[in-house]
């Protein structure tokens, strides 16, 4: 990896900046190799590359997930050798480190002993504070809080929308509300992240009515709703199986200009999925696809199994032109759910044709859906063709395990 790096950066049209180097930190930084991450965190300053805090994070992330907390401790102590500052907004990449993957109480124990030696500030406090909310632990937040206010610190949104959080995952749904309130009475105007933590502890309670108040207040203080909105809404609906109001919810997101990513549609398709027929995940699929938005493979690939399951072959294949008109291309799993709707359907003659081109692209069926598309052969007395799709799946199996046994042996053709 480092030989290809330090070639591709010799490249007419290639450079040595911010970007590339930290998309090779992030690579080495996730497969463990700290020595070569370290090397190449040093290296910047000697090529005169000056790390960015994306950078920090990269590194210190790095360590953190596998749980070198001390390492990560010893490059922000060695900052000034990298070419960067040991100041408030290094020390907020490490508690937010930290915290991310909740070491929450090695942040706070590090926020008090760095006092006098670095500037601490309100971003910190909420970043320790936030890692207390998503555990949930109510008395250490508000020992937190109380240290922040004795600094000399006000409370704003961020810090607001993190107690709210918190004491909604400790089940003090009440206390939330009444904190809420509290924001108007200090002239604090809630934001999007406050109401969204309002939201959540109704949604966790399946508390909907509540919950479409908050929602229509937001609309009516001109708070813009954002997709953490959307999406706790329509999880929460979707998993209470109020899918027409999770549908409903869905279509208000899309007219009001909230675009979901690929990984959002897919977690809303994906428990869709899960019971009853497809029609409600075919509903959103269509609604995504009208406004463009964009549809992983692994949506494709569920709905797939869903209309296989339930015999849908005209949706079924209308559904695989369309994955392939966006550009994706065809994996044995989707031949083999195209294959398995085709046969519960009857229509082996296109079963076989389908099959046959995913021997034709390399691809190995299952021993699953080639006994069930053989035994259908056979059934229908179509002796001749499940003989002829027999010997074709005989060579592409012996094929298939012979790129295997080369692959154990590390010969790769």
């Amino acid at each position: 990896m480092i030989m290809f790096f330090d070639w591709v950066v010799k490249q007419p049209g290639v450079g040595r900046d911010v970007g590339v180097y930290n998309v090779v930190i992030k690579a080495l930084g996730r497969r463990k190799f700290f020595d070569f991450m370290v090397g190449k965190f040093r290296e910047m300053t000697n090529k005169g590359v000056v790390p960015s805090c994306d950078t920090l994070m990269i590194v210190m992330d790095s360590f953190v997930r596998s749980r070198r907390l001390s390492r990560a401790m010893e490059v922000f102590a060695e900052l000034e050798a990298f070419g960067m500052k040991r100041d408030t907004e290094a020390f907020n990449v490490l508690l937010r480190c930290l915290c991310k993957r909740s070491h929450v109480g090695i942040a706070n124990s590090l926020l008090h002993s760095m006092k006098g030696k670095v500037v601490v500030d309100c971003v910190g406090y909420n970043v320790v504070i936030g890692g207390w909310a998503r555990l949930g632990k109510v008395g250490e937040m508000e020992k937190c809080l109380k240290e922040m206010v004795d600094d000399g610190f006000c409370a704003d949104c961020r810090t607001y929308s993190s107690v709210i959080e918190c004491v909604g995952r400790a089940g003090q749904v009440d206390d939330a509300l009444k904190i809420f309130k509290s924001m108007k009475g200090e002239s604090c105007r809630p934001d999007v992240r406050v109401y969204n933590a309002m939201i959540a502890n109704f949604v966790s309670v399946e508390d909907f009515g509540e919950c479409m108040i908050y929602y229509q207040d937001m609309l009516n203080n001109d708070c813009a709703p954002d997709l953490d909105t959307y999406k706790c809404i329509i999880s929460g609906l979707i998993k209470a199986r109020k899918v027409a109001d999770a549908l409903e919810m869905f279509d208000k997101m899309l007219h009001h200009g909230v675009t979901p990513t690929p990984g959002v549609v897919t977690s809303f398709i994906e428990p869709l999925c899960s019971f009853g027929p497809p029609h409600a995940a075919m509903m959103l699929y269509k609604s995504a696809r009208k406004y463009g938005c964009k549809i992983s493979v692994t949506a494709y690939k569920l709905l797939f199994m869903r209309l296989s399951r339930f015999g849908k072959c005209a949706m079924l294949l209308d559904l695989w032109n369309e994955m392939q008109e966006c550009g994706h291309s065809s994996d044995m799993d989707v031949y083999e759910y195209v294959v398995n709707g085709l046969c519960n359907n009857g229509q082996l003659d296109t079963a076989v044709f389908v099959m046959e081109e995913a021997l034709r692209k390399g691809f190995c069926p299952s021993r699953l859906i080639y006994s069930k598309l053989n035994n259908k052969l056979l059934a229908f007395d179509k002796s001749d063709i499940a003989y002829k799709l027999f010997l074709k799946i005989r060579r592409a199996r012996a094929s298939e395990n012979a790129r295997k046994y080369w692959r154990a042996n590390g010969w790769h053709f």
